[in-house]
């Protein structure tokens, strides 16, 4: 994971205010995630929009636009149920800026999730993020990309704690982080089974079954 964010294109900028009553007046969404919207979210700003149009790399049926979606908090953040939510409105990959003020200092984060268009809703990987930064900290171009599938996974790579591999796609990292978090839960959990189990034989067999699941850890990173 890179602390990085992105000096988004001039031509690309959009700046529309969405009211957050859009995400939520259609009934879809349960009075408790209604209220996180209003509880943690300041405003929405649809910041930029990058397409073919506007910064003239080539789109594709998977990536037909990226989206920047600028969110301000109420509080100290904004969590996964909100950004999902928006995510699962908007038919188009989503990075987001996340806004807050501290005693010090305005503070963002860059949060995204891989979407995958398709026949029905959209599928949405775990949520990547960077550490929260200076409002003002220097940002950096845009990746170097020849279309606009690739400039999504080059957006989405340094959010990932994982690298992606030669030839791999973002689809595939979004699928290994998945076994990767799945197998720290287990590690996790047998590490503190073995620390609380008395009989001795149980505890060679859990020391054997981690070792496997270390290793299974190793091969995903």
């Amino acid at each position: 994971m890179t602390d990085i964010l992105y000096r988004w294109p001039e031509a690309a900028k959009f700046g529309r205010r969405v009211p957050k009553e859009k995400f939520y007046e259609h009934g879809a969404v349960n009075a408790t995630v209604r209220e996180k919207f209003v509880s943690e979210l300041a405003r929405i700003t649809w910041s930029y929009k990058l397409a073919e149009s506007t910064i003239n790399l080539p789109e594709t049926s998977a990536v037909p636009e990226v989206q920047v979606l600028t969110l301000d908090a109420k509080t100290d953040d904004v969590g996964e149920a909100v950004l999902n939510t928006i995510d699962r409105a908007i038919p188009f990959p989503i990075i987001f800026e996340i806004t807050r003020s501290t005693a010090e200092q305005p503070e963002v984060r860059t949060v995204a999730a891989h979407k995958q268009l398709g026949a029905g809703a959209p599928k949405l990987s775990a949520y990547y993020s960077t550490g929260w930064q200076p409002g003002d900290a220097q940002r950096q171009p845009l990746p170097t990309a020849i279309n606009l599938p690739a400039l999504y996974a080059a957006l989405l790579q340094p959010l990932t704690p994982i690298t992606a591999r030669p030839g791999e796609e973002m689809s595939d990292v979004a699928d290994r982080l998945a076994t990767v978090r799945k197998l720290e839960r287990e590690i996790a959990a047998l590490e503190h089974k073995l620390r609380t189990e008395p009989q001795f034989n149980r505890k060679v067999e859990l020391r054997r079954t981690l070792k496997t699941k270390q290793h299974e850890l190793e091969q995903q990173r």
